[in-house]
């Protein structure tokens, strides 16, 4: 009989991570229960009760640690008498990379979003004190949720699963696609914005169940849902770099359902931080508030079914299963739960207030909305309807990418354009006036910017098979032009009214604005982000391509570059054999880089993948691929793009991280408040009056 001690503790701690959040939940229910309708703290016994729950939560986190350390040490030591570490290392494996397969397969993912959601967990509960009773409520819904996922690990896709037979001396190897630095960090990213969203989820649903007066809820949830959002943006595009730089076509999003999965609670994740503004400012849109975190909440669910359970084809997905049975099982109770709630205390959700004018702050917020929910929902029905037909037809219909484009192209546009407008307009009414002080810069920014564009080519009617795209790029650059105008006007307008207070310069003013306000602010820079990505996106339309046998010494050109072939030769390590050439680059004459595309085969898992070359600089990439050899001549086949702007969409990403980061800083004003209340004389003189 074999012993296998870490594998062993492995399981049993997923056993007693189960018990715990089994606990909190049962015992927390129970604690709440007893208190409904109560003050809290009135019951002794179920406040202790409560207490002893908030415990066994934050131990889950401890068991769920130590789980997925066991995992990762059966990995670096070679454990291949566990069937996932046998399926997903290898002996030669790259170290970095054996600390990534605990998210390479389908049991070690689901390890990974249990154990992210009890470190989430174990945060909430430690703050427990900001709202004990609400917190209450939300840590016995994530205890919920962890003993869904837990029931899976320990029942249905066991990590620590024993390989029958003799143990094997080396493992199958790591899927080549996920040999990148950046899938080193791309999974856990987008996996920290899924279980993320289950923290405003809980709050929202709480909050509801409890009928939570007033908007604190909202208060104590945004910084979760604006440092969720953010982890889930930074992981869709280190995604889309990812398959720009492994995956070898030219392109960065090809609309496949894995990317799909993870747009989605992005989309209406950004609508629910729009919306709540309208319920913190005019206590309206309540309905739409809850719903919308409890549609993200969902939609995380259903971006984990599609990424792990096979239901659909793609690149993005590395597991296969039988799963899904239980993915729909949890869907439908949480979708039953949250519609029983939203029925039995809709009366609490009324609005304060009513839509005054469509010239207003409001009306923008409401398109906006409308349209991230339309994009939302065109995403959707392109993603699951080859699913849907072929349980009606029997066969799969596949949605490319032209019905996505063709879809969300006009409602791109139409967001970029409410991500200028929204902020120049006044709350319940704009007069007219206002508009035409407002908006008149960025309309004749707009106006030089077509008249600058048209010039220089950009034009649709001379674009033949191309004029939709020209079309697209043309209006994008354009809307970009008074945007950016706009945010730019926001910001001296407020530093000169700054300005004439303090007597400072320009620039000291601008900081002082900002500082002050850090959340206006922060929002008008991820607007000036998403602008710069639009144009970035943009600059896709005058993309160029060209394939080509070369041998020594023969010469490819395209755009503004030559390139040459040095030389083409193999190499090999103990993980896997390469093909490559040596391309010299030259513009206007003059070399400029050495470019060595490549096609590596791994030994352990008898598969190849594509290494890409790039030359980035801030006008174009030069995006250089090893196809292959000719069989018949021997000579490499060479393919190279051109890609215009194609480093603006990831600088625009940059800044909006950037512009969130700022928006989490508290303001000075309210910096400056707490440290005078902590100055006893000001303390007194407060007291006084």
């Amino acid at each position: 009989m074999r012993l296998h001690p870490m594998p062993e503790f492995g399981s049993f701690t997923l056993l007693l991570a189960l018990a715990l959040s089994a606990y909190t939940l049962v015992i927390g229910g129970v604690a709440l229960w007893r208190t409904h309708g109560m003050a809290a703290g009135v019951d002794g016994g179920a406040r202790r009760l409560g207490e002893t729950a908030r415990r066994a939560g934050i131990s889950s986190f401890v068991a769920l640690s130590s789980a997925a350390f066991a995992l990762v040490w059966a990995s670096f030591t070679n454990d291949y008498s566990v069937s996932y570490i046998l399926h997903h290392t290898n002996r030669d494996l790259n170290t970095a990379y054996k600390f990534s397969a605990l998210w390479s397969g389908q049991e070690g993912s689901l390890l990974l979003w249990a154990w992210l959601l009890s470190a989430y967990g174990f945060v909430l509960r430690m703050r427990h004190k900001v709202d004990v009773r609400l917190s209450a409520f939300a840590s016995t819904i994530l205890a919920g949720i962890q003993v869904f996922f837990l029931l899976l690990l320990n029942f249905a896709a066991p990590p620590f699963a024993i390989q029958p037979g003799p143990v094997a001396a080396d493992g199958f190897g790591l899927n080549p696609l996920l040999q990148y630095p950046e899938m080193v960090i791309h999974p856990p990213m987008l996996y920290l914005g899924y279980v993320g969203f289950s923290v405003p989820f809980a709050f929202a649903l709480g909050a509801l169940m409890m009928r939570y007066p007033g908007e604190k809820w909202i208060h104590i949830t945004r910084r979760w849902t604006m440092v969720t959002w953010l982890f889930l943006t930074c992981g869709i595009f280190l995604g889309a770099h990812w398959a720009y730089s492994v995956l070898g076509w030219g392109g960065y999003w090809g609309w496949d359902p894995v990317e799909n999965a993870s747009l989605m609670p992005w989309l209406t994740g950004t609508a629910f931080l729009h919306s709540v503004m309208m319920q913190e400012k005019r206590g309206m849109m309540k309905s739409w508030n809850v719903w919308l975190i409890f549609s993200t909440f969902m939609l995380t669910i259903l971006g984990t079914l599609l990424t792990r359970s096979g239901i659909v084809s793609s690149v993005h997905a590395f597991a296969q299963s039988s799963i899904g049975d239980w993915f729909y099982g949890f869907i439908l109770i949480v979708f039953a739960v949250c519609l029983f709630t939203f029925f039995k205390q809709r009366d609490h959700l009324k609005s304060e207030n009513r839509l005054e004018s469509l010239v207003s702050r409001e009306s923008s917020f409401l398109f906006n909305n409308l349209i991230l929910l339309a994009a939302c929902f065109t995403v959707l029905w392109g993603t699951l309807f080859p699913v849907l037909s072929e349980y009606v037809q029997g066969t799969k219909v596949t949605m490319g990418a032209p019905f996505y484009n063709r879809v969300n192209l006009p409602i791109g546009l139409f967001l970029l354009f409410l991500t200028g407008i929204g902020p120049l307009l006044a709350w319940r009414s704009t007069s007219l006036r206002s508009i035409r002080r407002n908006f008149i810069l960025p309309s004749i920014a707009m106006g030089v910017a077509l008249v600058v564009l048209v010039g220089v080519g950009v034009r649709p009617w001379a674009a033949g098979d191309d004029w939709q795209a020209t079309l697209f790029s043309l209006v994008t650059f354009t809307l970009a032009a008074g945007v950016i105008t706009a945010i730019g006007a926001e910001f001296l307008r407020g530093a000169n009214v700054v300005a004439t207070q303090t007597g400072k310069n320009l620039v000291a003013s601008t900081v002082l604005l900002v500082r002050r306000n850090t959340r206006r602010y922060g929002g008008y820079i991820v607007h000036f982000g998403i602008v710069v990505m639009f144009i970035g996106i943009a600059g896709g339309a005058f993309n160029q391509s060209h394939e080509q046998e070369m041998g020594f010494g023969d010469t490819l050109k395209l755009g503004p570059y030559r390139l040459v072939c040095k030389s083409y030769t193999q190499d090999s390590n103990r993980n896997y054999d390469t093909e490559y050439a040596l391309m010299d680059v030259f513009r206007g004459g003059k070399k400029i880089t050495q470019l060595a595309p490549e096609k590596r085969f791994y030994i352990a898992s008898q598969t190849s993948s594509t290494m890409v070359a790039l030359h980035s600089t801030l006008a174009s990439d030069l995006y250089v691929i090893y196809e292959g050899k000719n069989p018949d001549t021997d000579r490499p086949i060479i393919k190279v793009f051109l890609n215009p702007l194609m480093n603006w969409i990831w600088i625009g990403v940059l800044i909006v991280v950037g512009g969130t980061f700022l928006a989490l800083v508290p303001n000075l004003a309210r910096t400056s408040a707490r440290a005078a209340a902590e100055t006893p004389v000001i303390k007194a003189e407060v007291h006084h009056v």
